[in-house]
């Protein structure tokens, strides 16, 4: 699991390299990332891997809207600045399962009801998989 302490020391480094872009878009996840700890230890709970993932993925469509815009408006080198600053939060994000070990997870269940399997998904793979896909997937299983 991605630590604040490993965002807080990618962030000195990229202020040494003097790299900008990536100082930047690492202020942003540490912030969001020091806000949604402590809205957890306000509950009395600990941060856990899908809310890391959770964070990365509002990072990156917030930096995807905002390259739309600039391009939009005809600022390249800003919507160049997003992109790179997208590569850099992508990397961070764990690799997401391949539609074949979804499809293995899923005709290992005994119940495979779409609500059972979304639930399964939601809880032991929670930042793993596309629910997208996995929602896909499940409906194919209906009626078999």
């Amino acid at each position: 699991m991605l630590t604040l302490k490993e965002l807080k020391l990618a962030k000195m480094a990229a202020l040494k390299e003097r790299d900008e872009v990536q100082g930047n878009v690492l202020g942003v996840l540490i912030s969001a990332y020091q806000l949604a700890e402590i809205e957890k230890k306000a509950k009395g709970q600990e941060m856990e891997e899908a809310d890391v993932v959770r964070i990365l993925n509002h990072t990156l469509k917030e930096l995807t809207d905002e390259k739309a815009m600039y391009e939009e408006g005809g600022k390249e080198k800003e919507a160049q600045d997003c992109q790179a600053q997208i590569a850099f939060v992508q990397s961070y994000l764990p690799t997401l399962m391949s539609e074949a070990e979804i499809r293995t997870v899923i005709e290992g269940l005994s119940d495979k009801s779409i609500k059972n399997v979304m639930v399964t998904f939601k809880t032991s793979y929670n930042g793993k998989a596309d629910m997208a896909l996995v929602n896909r997937i499940a409906r194919e299983y209906q009626g078999k």
